[in-house]
C-alpha cells in the first residue's frame, strides 16, 4: 500500500532556487563591481610613489625659505579676478610674475593654475578660467619655484585673504 505523489520538477523546487541564488548574487556583484572598478579612474592615487617620497624634502626646504623670509600674500578674489598684494621680511617681492595654483580637494579636472602678472611694488594680478566656489587647496610660488605657501581656503571669501607661510611640519 503505497502512494505516490506527483513530484514537481527541478525547476518548480523552492530549495535549489534557493540555494541557487545566493552563489548566482555573488557571481553578479563580483562582475559589477569588476566592471565599476576598471571604468573609474582614482584622480587620488599618485602612480610613482617613489617620487613622491623624494620630493617631499624639496617642498619642505621650499617650506622652510618662504617661512624664513614671512612672505604673505592679501588677495581679493572678484569673479573671475584675482589681485594679489605680496610682502615679506627681505622686501624682495618684485617678480615677473607668481604662479598661483587652486586645487579641489577631491576633483582634479576642477584644479586652476593662475598666472599673476606684475602691476609693481608686490602687486600682482591674473584671471581664473571660471569662477570658483567652496573648499580649495592653494599653492603660490614665485617663477624660481625657490619658494612656496600652501593652506586651504573657502571661496568666495567677501574681505579677502591672507595667504601666509607657515612654519613647515618636519616627518
Amino acid at each position: 500500500m503505497s502512494e505516490s505523489t506527483a513530484v514537481a520538477p527541478w525547476y518548480r523546487q523552492f530549495w535549489f532556487w534557493f540555494l541557487v541564488s545566493f552563489p548566482l548574487i555573488t557571481i553578479a556583484w563580483g562582475i559589477f563591481m569588476i566592471i565599476v572598478a576598471s571604468n573609474v579612474e582614482d584622480t587620488l592615487v599618485t602612480d610613482d610613489y617613489s617620487k613622491e617620497g623624494i620630493s617631499i624634502n624639496l617642498e619642505i626646504a621650499r617650506d622652510q625659505l618662504a617661512y624664513d623670509r614671512g612672505i604673505e600674500a592679501r588677495t581679493d578674489f572678484e569673479g573671475r579676478d584675482v589681485s594679489l598684494a605680496l610682502s615679506a621680511n627681505d622686501d624682495q617681492v618684485d617678480y615677473d610674475y607668481l604662479i598661483l595654483n587652486l586645487f579641489h580637494p577631491t576633483l582634479a579636472d576642477r584644479d586652476q593654475t593662475i598666472q599673476m602678472r606684475s602691476l609693481g611694488d608686490g602687486e600682482y594680478s591674473g584671471q581664473m578660467l571660471k569662477q570658483v566656489e567652496g573648499r580649495w587647496y592653494y599653492e603660490l610660488r614665485g617663477p624660481d619655484n625657490k619658494w612656496r605657501v600652501t593652506g586651504e581656503i573657502r571661496l568666495p571669501a567677501e574681505d579677502g585673504l591672507i595667504m601666509q607661510a607657515r612654519k613647515p611640519a618636519k616627518g
